[in-house]
C-alpha cells in the first residue's frame, strides 16, 4: 500500500510554477517540503539531483529520496520518488555514483553499470549507511539485501559523501560524527565493506553539530590546472570550508584549526555538496539547500516549501594570506536571459534612483567604483518602502545584505530576527562587482567574482517590484549596470 501511495504521488505531481513566491529558474519540487540535496551525479549526459523529501506533507518528516534529471543544471524534469522510507527507516543525506567498473557486482550486463546510492538509514535510535542501487539510469531503485553496509551502532552517524580515489584504487566515504565535530575517512573496494582511515576535526565552527561533509579539487583562478582539496561542511544553520590536502587516507588543513571560513555569508544557504564524475576536467560544482532550519518550516509558500541554489561551480584564489574559495554561477543560465530591461554606463550616483523597470526575476550585472565614505548599492522588491538591499560600506569596507524591510517577515520572529547579513571584501582596484539573480522569493549574491557570496529569501508584497540604485555619499560611480529579465526554467 505504501509503495502504491508513493507511485500515485509521484504521477500527481503536477507543476505549476506560477504561484506566489514560487522560484522560476531555482529547482523546488511540485509540491510538499524539500531539504538537503542528495546523490548530485553526472552519468550518461544527465545531472542527477536526488533530494530530502516528505511525501505526504510540506513540513519535515518521512525522509524519502526524490528525483529529477536535467541535460544542463538549468531545465529539469521530475521523476518517481527514487528511496522511499520504508518499515521504519528513513531514507537521509547521501551520495551516488556511477560504478562503472561494476566494483560492487551489482551490474548484470557491462554495457548498463550500475548507479549506486551511499545514504545514511535513520531509525529513532540508530544512524547507519546503506546502499541501493540502479540499473536503468536511476529511473528504478533495489535497496541492497545487505543494509547496513557500516553500523557503529551509534544514535548520530550520518551523511556520507562517497567518490573513487583512482590513485589508490578503491572508493572513499566521508561521514560526519555531528555532535564530536569530527568528519571520519573510510576506504572500500567494493562499496559493501568499509576501513576505517581517519579523522579530521574538531575544528573551525564548532559552535553546533556538523553535518553534510563533502570533498573536491577546485581548481586555481589563475592556474586551473593546479588544483587544491576543498572540504566543505554544514554547521546547524550555516555552511563552513578548509582548504589543504588529501592523500587518499587524511585530508590535511592549511589554515590554522581556528579559523573559520564560509562558502556563503547569507542566511539561506545549507547542506552544500559537489556533483560526482562529471565530464571532462571541469571545476566542481555545487548546489545547496535555500532555506534555514530556524524558520524554514513557517516560510508562506504552498503548495511546496523549500528551494535549491543555483549551481555554483568552485575555483580558489590566495587573497592576501589565505586561499577563498570562488563561487560563479553556471554559464547555462545566461540562457534563460530575456530582453534586457536596463544598461547603464559611467553615471554619477547620489541620492536614490529609481529605474524605469519592475521585475521580481532578473539577473543583473553591476560594477560601483564608491565613494571614500559612501554606502552605496542597489535595492530590489522596491517601491513601496519594503525592499531588500545589497550595498556597500566604503568606510568600514563591508558588503552587505538588508532585508530588514523586506514585506512580509510575520509568519516568523526567527525569520524577522535575521535581517542583515554582511562580511569584509575590499573593491578589486577601486572597483566593486555584484553580480545578483533575483528569483520572486530567493536572492544570490556573487561579489567580485565569487570571492563573497550571499543567499537569502524574502517574501514581496504584490506590487514591490521596483529596482533602486542608492548611495548616501559623493563621488559614487556607475561604472557598469546591466539588468535581464529571466525566463523560467519550467
Amino acid at each position: 500500500m505504501a509503495s502504491l501511495l508513493y507511485c500515485i504521488m509521484a504521477v500527481a505531481q503536477t507543476p505549476d510554477y506560477k504561484e506566489l513566491y514560487r522560484p522560476r529558474f531555482h529547482f523546488s519540487p511540485a509540491i510538499n517540503w524539500t531539504n538537503d540535496p542528495n546523490g548530485l551525479v553526472y552519468y550518461k549526459g544527465e545531472y542527477h539531483l536526488f533530494y530530502q523529501y516528505n511525501p505526504f506533507d510540506k513540513v519535515w518528516g518521512h525522509m524519502t529520496w526524490a528525483h529529477a534529471v536535467s541535460k544542463d543544471l538549468v531545465h529539469w524534469q521530475h521523476l518517481p520518488i527514487a528511496i522511499p522510507e520504508e518499515n521504519g527507516v528513513m531514507i537521509f543525506s547521501g551520495s551516488c555514483v556511477a560504478d562503472t567498473n561494476n566494483t560492487s557486482g551489482f551490474g548484470v550486463q557491462k554495457e548498463a553499470p550500475p548507479m549506486v546510492a551511499i545514504y545514511t538509514g535513520h531509525t529513532d535510535t540508530n544512524q547507519s549507511q546503506y546502499l541501493a542501487y540502479s540499473l536503468d539510469r536511476g529511473r528504478t531503485w533495489t535497496k541492497y539485501a545487505g543494509n547496513p553496509v557500516l553500523d557503529l551502532h551509534k544514535k548520530d552517524f550520518r551523511d556520507p559523501k562517497v567518490f573513487w580515489y583512482a590513485p589508490k584504487k578503491y572508493w572513499v566515504m566521508l561521514l560526519v560524527l555531528p555532535a564530536e565535530h569530527k568528519m571520519q575517512a573510510w576506504s572500500s573496494a567494493d562499496l559493501k565493506s568499509w576501513s576505517h582511515l581517519s579523522d579530521f576535526g574538531p575544528a573551525g565552527d564548532t559552535s553546533s553539530i556538523w553535518e553534510c561533509p563533502d570533498l573536491s579539487w577546485a581548481p586555481l583562478v589563475f592556474n586551473q590546472r593546479q588544483k587544491k582539496a576543498v572540504l566543505l561542511n554544514s554547521v546547524q544553520n550555516t555552511m563552513q570550508y578548509f582548504v589543504g590536502s588529501f592523500d587518499g587516507v587524511r585530508f590535511t588543513n592549511e589554515n590554522p584549526a581556528s579559523v573559520v571560513l564560509r562558502p556563503d555569508y547569507g542566511p539561506d544557504y545549507y547542506a552544500a555538496i559537489t556533483y560526482n564524475q562529471l565530464p571532462g576536467l571541469q571545476a566542481p560544482v555545487t548546489i545547496g539547500w535555500a532555506n534555514n532550519w530556524n524558520y524554514g518550516k513557517d516560510i508562506p509558500t504552498s503548495p511546496w516549501r523549500s528551494a535549491m541554489s543555483l549551481p555554483r561551480r568552485l575555483f580558489l584564489k590566495k587573497v592576501k594570506d589565505s586561499w577563498v574559495l570562488v563561487q560563479q554561477p553556471i554559464a547555462a543560465l545566461q540562457s534563460l536571459r530575456e530582453k534586457e530591461l536596463v544598461s547603464v554606463q559611467n553615471e554619477l550616483l547620489g541620492g536614490t534612483k529609481a529605474l524605469p523597470v519592475q521585475s521580481l526575476q532578473l539577473e543583473a550585472e553591476l560594477a560601483i567604483t564608491p565613494g571614500a565614505t559612501a554606502i552605496t548599492g542597489i535595492r530590489l522588491a522596491a517601491g513601496n518602502g519594503h525592499p531588500i538591499e545589497i550595498g556597500y560600506d566604503a568606510a568600514r569596507k563591508m558588503l552587505y545584505l538588508d532585508r530588514s524591510k523586506t514585506a512580509h517577515q510575520s509568519f516568523s520572529k526567527a525569520f524577522a530576527e535575521r535581517s542583515r547579513f554582511e562580511t569584509p571584501l575590499e573593491p578589486a582596484n577601486g572597483v566593486l562587482r555584484l553580480h545578483i539573480f533575483f528569483d520572486h522569493s530567493i536572492v544570490e549574491v556573487f561579489a567580485n567574482g565569487g570571492e563573497a557570496v550571499m543567499t537569502a529569501q524574502i517574501f514581496p508584497g504584490d506590487t514591490d517590484n521596483g529596482i533602486e540604485l542608492f548611495s548616501n555619499g559623493a563621488n559614487s560611480r556607475i561604472s557598469s549596470l546591466k539588468i535581464w529579465q529571466m525566463g523560467s526554467a519550467w
